[in-house]
């Protein structure tokens, strides 16, 4: 996995130009590539141009990019036409959560591009294994699921389905490292992967806690954001778990474990969300409530706080705190190297 490809020489193509789709088109650029962008709706369109402009200038003031925006205006392809993706190497879809929507895609994608394309969804959600079925080709079908922004956050999950050949997951994973993040990598398929199960799970039980009346929403979100957000970029969970000692883990989940929700229901909560068209700042109708000018400011502030931590997360990436721990060089094989962390002799 340490062969690089040339990124300036590697068309990718991007279906789907909503707001997570604009935000990819922008980290595929600013990581070398040359990009193939196709809108399936006008509407996409006609706002995507927008969307990109804006994160490139987020990254600029970020100091991710040194290049002028002609420069990526250049590199970039927008198109309604499916054609435009028939040299790509990559094609990712970002189409919205609906298969038919999906397999729709699918077909004009396969219709134009070679069999040995690789084509990636984003799907957060949907199995991998079922979207591969809609595929000419299912062996070179995978997910790559990114977060927004897509040019600031070092995730990237990369799911095979049931018919996926690893060799093209691989290629994936290298590029992952070109465009600067640390991809994991699921070789069998599972509902929601790594990142949606985890969060659901810890969704379900806060609204377990509001819903019995144990606590507000307000004091949860101070508990995730001060106690777990003050580690996680830094160790992740189970590494916060051997920090921690271990010993107290055995004894708190056997007495904790029987009292966490293990429910099947939406939340009522969230059934009312749904009724009431919630779309939380953008409408000001959600689980808090928004004067009007709101959104903006939850998006500047954002913006602010990803150019802060991409910067932490880039200092305090994996081989970098493999070697502040003392272990060898980035890519030392923990199995036989030796700490440079000695101790003292007496």
């Amino acid at each position: 996995m340490t062969e690089k490809l040339n990124l300036h020489e590697t068309l990718v193509g991007v279906v789907g130009l909503g707001l997570m789709g604009s935000s990819i088109v922008a980290a595929l650029l600013i990581a070398g590539h040359e990009v193939k962008a196709v809108a399936p709706l006008p509407a996409d369109a006609a706002d995507a141009i927008f969307r990109i402009n804006n994160q490139l200038q987020k990254c600029r003031e970020a100091g991710l990019i040194s290049y002028p925006h002609e420069y990526y205006a250049g590199r970039l392809t927008l198109s309604e036409d499916y054609r435009t993706l028939q040299n790509c190497t990559v094609v990712i879809e970002c189409v919205i959560e609906n298969i038919d929507i999906k397999a729709s895609v699918y077909r004009q994608i396969t219709a134009v591009v070679k069999p040995e394309t690789i084509i990636a969804t984003n799907t957060s959600a949907i199995p991998i294994s079922v979207l591969q079925k809609l595929v000419e080709h299912p062996e070179r079908f995978l997910g790559i699921h990114w977060a927004e922004p897509a040019t600031m956050t070092r995730f990237l999950e990369v799911t095979c389905g049931n018919l996926t050949a690893e060799k093209h997951a691989e290629s994936i994973l290298r590029l992952a490292h070109q465009w600067n993040k640390e991809p994991t990598f699921l070789k069998k398929d599972i509902r929601g992967f790594i990142t949606n199960r985890l969060m659901y799970a810890v969704y379900r039980e806060i609204f377990h806690l509001l819903d019995n009346g144990t606590a507000q929403k307000e004091d949860v979100d101070k508990a995730f954001r001060y106690d777990a957000g003050s580690w996680m970029t830094l160790m992740g969970i189970f590494r916060r778990m051997d920090y921690m000692g271990l010993k107290d883990f055995a004894p708190i989940m056997e007495n904790l474990f029987p009292q966490l929700s293990n429910s099947t229901e939406v939340p009522e909560v969230m059934q009312e969300m749904v009724r009431n068209s919630a779309r939380g700042v953008h409408n000001g109708i959600g689980l808090y409530p928004y004067a009007e000018g709101e959104a903006k400011q939850w998006e500047d502030a954002f913006a602010d706080f990803n150019r802060n931590i991409h910067h932490l997360a880039a200092a305090y990436s994996a081989d970098k705190v493999k070697e502040q721990v003392g272990y060898g060089p980035a890519g030392t094989d923990r199995k036989t190297a030796k700490p440079r962390i000695q101790k003292e002799k007496k």
